[in-house]
């Protein structure tokens, strides 16, 4: 049998350009050989493409592949751009279509749909770079009580992310998302515990399989699980969480159907605080990473799913349309 031809596409113009490239050398290590012949496409910063080190075009290494595996992050790999660029040369590849994912990425639409699906969402309102500071600051103020989380619209990993607890720090908070995204989202900051959970599509007989929940707690010198502590390894992260029965139930849930609402394809990943009023949904990743460090990969194994096995499914979602 003929093995099948897997182009393992990181890199990038993200800001999330090193996790694409852990995510991407992660895979890479352990594709099953004797099944699959793995080739890495790297996408520099500056929009080059290269195929085992030699820079190509774009529409030259589709038709060299059977399936794309896509570790991108961020923007471009994870907001819809590149999987445009897929299905316009129809080259078959992992994760959720163009849409679902531009959609997800969009902090303001994606809570659109989560709030029409009838999930608890922090209050928020968006701030825009060309607004004026003070006037931002005056009108935050006047929605809401601090502390704020305030957060680019189309970033992920937590980039650019900061708490504001009073409105002297507004401005810096601000600056630092604009410096990602032309527009910020200011949150109302809900107090509680961490949690995500990751869904996988016709996995042991259910069209969504919903992972045990994952609670992760941050390290004491960081307030929420920020860029730092996902992938320096310094965060806790228990699965199953310590969780109610009911609560883990609750999420499970949510999590199979934000995955549906959005549109998500193949495989995603929810993340949620657990407060004393209830269950918040933040947001949904449709390429949650797969670094050594990575939430995904772990939830997995806890069910007995080894990554080889998890990449042979994604792989086999995608080459068999």
């Amino acid at each position: 049998m003929s093995k099948i031809t897997v182009g393992v596409l990181r890199g990038g113009p993200s800001s999330e350009y090193e996790v694409s490239l852990s995510t991407g050398q992660n895979v890479l290590k352990h594709l099953a050989r004797d099944k699959y012949k793995a080739l890495d496409i790297l996408l520099t910063k500056k929009g080059e493409w290269h195929l085992n080190g030699i820079t190509s075009s774009p529409d030259r290494i589709f038709r060299a592949m059977d399936v794309i595996f896509n570790a991108l992050h961020g923007e471009f790999g994870e907001d819809g751009k590149v999987q445009r660029l897929f299905e316009i040369y129809g080259a078959p590849y992992t994760g959720s279509t163009s849409w679902p994912s531009f959609l997800a990425m969009n902090k303001i639409m994606a809570r659109e749909s989560f709030k029409n699906a009838g999930f608890k969402i922090a209050e928020a309102m968006a701030v825009k770079q060309e607004d004026s500071l003070d006037k931002a600051v005056f009108d935050v103020v006047r929605k809401m009580a601090p502390p704020w989380a305030i957060k680019p619209v189309s970033r992920g990993s937590s980039v650019g992310v900061s708490i504001a607890k009073n409105a002297e720090m507004l401005p810096d908070s601000l600056k630092k998302s604009f410096q990602y995204d032309k527009t910020a989202l200011v949150e109302k900051y809900i107090k509680g515990r961490e949690a995500t959970c990751a869904v996988l599509e016709n996995f042991r007989g259910e069209k969504l399989y919903a992972f045990p929940v994952v609670e992760i707690v941050p390290p004491e010198t960081s307030r929420f699980f920020d860029y730092q502590a996902k992938y320096s390894g310094a965060a806790q992260e228990i699965c199953p969480g310590r969780f109610s029965v009911k609560q883990k139930q609750e999420i499970q849930e949510m999590a199979r159907k934000a995955h549906q609402i959005l549109g998500c394809r193949h495989y995603s990943r929810s993340d949620f605080i657990v407060s004393r009023d209830g269950v918040y949904i933040l947001e949904t990743n449709t390429l949650p990473g797969l670094t050594s460090e990575s939430l995904f990969p772990k939830a997995a194994g806890s069910v007995g799913l080894e990554f080889p096995q998890l990449l042979e499914h994604l792989i086999q979602l995608a080459y068999r349309g």
